[in-house]
C-alpha cells in the first residue's frame, strides 16, 4: 500500500513479529502474546481542529507524502484502502489524513510542506 515490503513474519518469545522494510526504514510491529490482553483502542475521530484516539499509548504512525495527498488518497481507495479521516487541510497549505490500520492503529499521511 505505502511501498513497504514484509521482510520477516516471524514468532519471538512467543509475540507474533513483523518487519516491514519502508525504503531506508525498518517497521517491526509486535503482535499480542497468548495470555496478554491489552485494552482494545478506540477508533480514531475527527474534532473541530484535530484528529485523536482520546487516548494515551500508540496510536498511530505518520509518513511524510512529497506530491498531492488527495490525488494519492484516491489512488489509495482505488487499492482498497479505507480512511478513518479523509483528507483535510489541518494547517495552511498542508492536508492531512489518517489510513484505517489493524488493530485500532491509525496511519497519518502528512502532505509535505512545499517551500
Amino acid at each position: 500500500m505505502l511501498g513497504g515490503t514484509i521482510e520477516k513474519n516471524e514468532v519471538i518469545r512467543g509475540a507474533p513479529s513483523i518487519n516491514v522494510r519502508l525504503g531506508s526504514l525498518q517497521l517491526i510491529v509486535r503482535g499480542k502474546r497468548s495470555g496478554e490482553s491489552p485494552s482494545t483502542p478506540n477508533g480514531i475521530k475527527h474534532f473541530d481542529k484535530f484528529s485523536s484516539h482520546n487516548e494515551w499509548g500508540m496510536d498511530l504512525f505518520a509518513f511524510i507524502y512529497n506530491g498531492d495527498l488527495k490525488i494519492y488518497c484516491q489512488e489509495l481507495r482505488n487499492e482498497g484502502v479505507s480512511f478513518n479521516v479523509e483528507p483535510w487541510e489541518f494547517l495552511p497549505g498542508i492536508s492531512i489524513c489518517y489510513v484505517a490500520a489493524p488493530d485500532g492503529v491509525s496511519i497519518e499521511l502528512i502532505q509535505a510542506y512545499e517551500s
